[in-house]
């Protein structure tokens, strides 16, 4: 978060008691509540049938941020205010597209209009990246005006809080483990969160609770998760556990080549966290570093620590050459994968090799 930024919650808090900016510019990789935020703008401003007469929609990749300024400072008509929602990836952001060079946008409009900002008019800026240009002249001065509101992604504990909460304000509890559950099964999207939990409080009615049993019963096992199972028994060569669940898959017609790219993406991670870890990187920095959720990290960092970092590079090399002979044709794919896992149980890299030869 920036020095000066907004906090989301006071944000939130001020636009549900009507205390309106004159102008937002809300970031993070969190799409799902930036979303729910410019909804909150929308329903606090407007009644349902005059949201269509109040807003005013622009994109900086095919509008000036002076026609978008021009906009802001003429009166609206036949309502009382006026809600301007820009996405932008080229005024504010810190990468820029290779479209965003079509137009010229002179930043100098907006901050000579923020100076003196039509009180009937709320503008919005919308900005789906983690973090701001803080080169330019522009995010620099509206730091200081306290605009800039930062949604960055909930970490682990944050999302169960947030579930709990959810499911609270309708009414049911879920306990700790079974949003745990629904994390793992789900995913960390807050908008596939949202719409699952909200199935599940269908299902248990006003005041029930979600289990884990619940969750497991009503949330289908996924990919992700089964891929998860299937990495832990080759790593453990646990060769009966392994076979079944590839079987499994393979009932549920998944691609033996999709399957090896999922277990090649965990494995990798997991050998990437080990080395990150020996550096005495944080959780959080090795996240960043290797482009994945802290919940994902989390999960995987938990896994590697039984794995020394021999086997895994190991599993790394074997998983290459049989990616190489199933797309050569050299090796039928279903048939492929489940050698590599036979193979596993003695000197398995030797005698895999023996069989793809």
């Amino acid at each position: 978060m920036g020095v000066c930024d907004i906090e989301a919650t006071e944000a939130i808090k001020a636009v549900k008691a009507g205390r309106f900016s004159p102008l937002y510019v809300v970031y993070g990789k969190d799409r799902y509540r930036i979303e729910q935020f410019v909804e909150l703008l929308k329903n606090r401003m407007f009644t349902a049938e005059d949201q269509h007469m109040g807003i005013v929609k622009f994109d900086t990749q095919e509008t000036s941020l002076e026609e978008i300024v021009v906009e802001a400072d003429s009166a609206p008509f036949f309502v009382e205010k006026k809600l301007i929602i820009v996405k932008d990836s080229s005024i504010f952001s810190a990468s820029v597209g290779k479209d965003n060079a079509k137009l010229e946008h002179r930043p100098e409009t907006l901050l000579s209009y923020i100076e003196h900002p039509l009180e009937s008019t709320v503008m919005v800026f919308i900005v789906y990246a983690e973090k701001l240009d803080e080169r330019k002249k522009l995010v620099k001065s509206l730091k200081d005006r306290k605009v800039l509101v930062h949604f960055p992604e909930l970490d682990h504990i944050q999302l169960i809080q947030w579930l709990r909460k959810k499911a609270g304000e309708q009414g049911r509890e879920i306990s700790p483990d079974a949003a745990e559950l629904l994390i793992r099964r789900i995913g960390m999207s807050m908008q596939q969160l949202s719409q699952e939990l909200d199935k599940l409080c269908l299902h248990v009615g006003d005041k029930g609770e979600i289990t884990v049993a619940l969750v497991d019963q009503l949330i289908a096992v996924t990919i992700e998760e089964d891929v998860f199972a299937l990495v832990d028994a080759i790593v453990n060569i646990k060769l009966n556990e392994a076979l079944a669940i590839y079987k499994e898959l393979l009932v549920r017609k998944e691609e033996p080549i999709k399957l090896i790219a999922l277990i090649v993406r965990q494995i990798r991670m997991m050998l990437q966290i080990k080395e990150l870890e020996e550096s005495q990187y944080s959780p959080k920095q090795i996240a960043g570093m290797i482009g994945a959720h802290p919940y994902a990290v989390k999960l995987a960092a938990e896994k590697a620590t039984s794995y020394p970092k021999k086997r895994l590079a190991e599993l790394l090399s074997s998983l290459a050459d049989l990616d190489y002979s199933m797309k050569s044709g050299r090796v039928e794919k279903a048939l492929g994968l489940e050698l590599f896992i036979l193979s596993l149980g003695s000197s398995y890299t030797l005698s895999f090799h023996r069989k793809m030869s």
